[in-house]
């Protein structure tokens, strides 16, 4: 639902439905209903990820869950053993299977937790990779957010305003954290807008921390690679590059139209 969503707003339309059409927001505050469900809002207050908050299946039906771990008992378990002393067991799971979702509750909202009611409690990949697909969505979203009203600004800020024949625009088109950062991957589109083709053009970029593609450096300039550098009235070119922080700033140091 949210990818429709994102689908039906990128073509600003909505759904038609008998009843009336829907828009873009109201399918995403569906879609995001249902994550809350999973994670806890519900009339039993459970949430159906295992390890998330404090209420949550603690009979999971996975065999490695049932099982303690080998750094707490090293003894040996059997394909049988494991099956008859750990897996059978009625107690909660030594090995908690953090972040599988869990078949779920009934349409009456009612779950029995136990190991053997695999129809409810069993972990699969059809159960949680739909939940990871929307929580990445949002995700992006809420970084994006974080990342402040500053570096949104500069995605489409112009390198060079005092030229207005070569112009580079910036954009954020993706994020993700790692080891505690947030790490921003940039596309900067350098646009000839003169209406002679351009050559020799060098770029200055300040305050970049992270890789580069698309451009060579030498010295304090960037350069294309040769097989691209000419380029057409109103044509375009691209470089990429990511760096935990906001965007850095491109100069066009200087470059010759013929």
């Amino acid at each position: 639902m949210s990818v429709y969503s994102d689908y039906l707003a990128s073509a600003s339309t909505s759904l038609a439905c008998p009843n009336g059409p829907v828009s873009p927001s109201q399918l995403l505050a569906l879609a995001k209903s249902q994550v809350d469900y999973i994670l806890g809002d519900n009339p039993r207050a459970t949430s159906y990820m295992v390890g998330d908050g404090k209420n949550y299946p603690q009979q999971v039906h996975h065999r490695a869950s049932s099982i303690v771990s080998h750094r707490v008992d090293p003894s040996f378990v059997s394909c049988r053993g494991g099956y008859a002393s750990w897996f059978s067991r009625k107690a909660s799971d030594p090995n908690i299977l953090t972040g599988a979702v869990v078949g779920g509750p009934d349409a009456y909202d009612n779950f029995v937790d136990q190991r053997d009611n695999y129809e409810q409690t069993e972990p699969a990949t059809y159960n949680t990779a739909p939940l990871v697909g929307a929580l990445t969505r949002w995700s992006q979203r809420l970084q994006s957010a974080a990342f402040g009203r500053a570096a949104r600004d500069e995605e489409s800020k112009p390198a060079n305003r005092g030229q207005g024949l070569i112009f580079v625009e910036q954009k954020v088109t993706n994020s993700w954290i790692a080891e505690g950062k947030n790490f921003y991957r940039y596309s900067a589109i350098v646009s000839n807008r003169s209406s002679k083709k351009l050559k020799n053009l060098k770029l200055r970029i300040l305050n970049i921390h992270g890789p580069l593609w698309g451009l060579t450096k030498s010295g304090d300039d960037y350069f294309f690679p040769k097989w691209m550098e000419v380029f057409g009235a109103g044509k375009t070119m691209e470089f990429v590059y990511i760096q935990p922080a906001s965007p850095a700033q491109v100069l066009v140091s200087s470059y010759t139209l013929v």
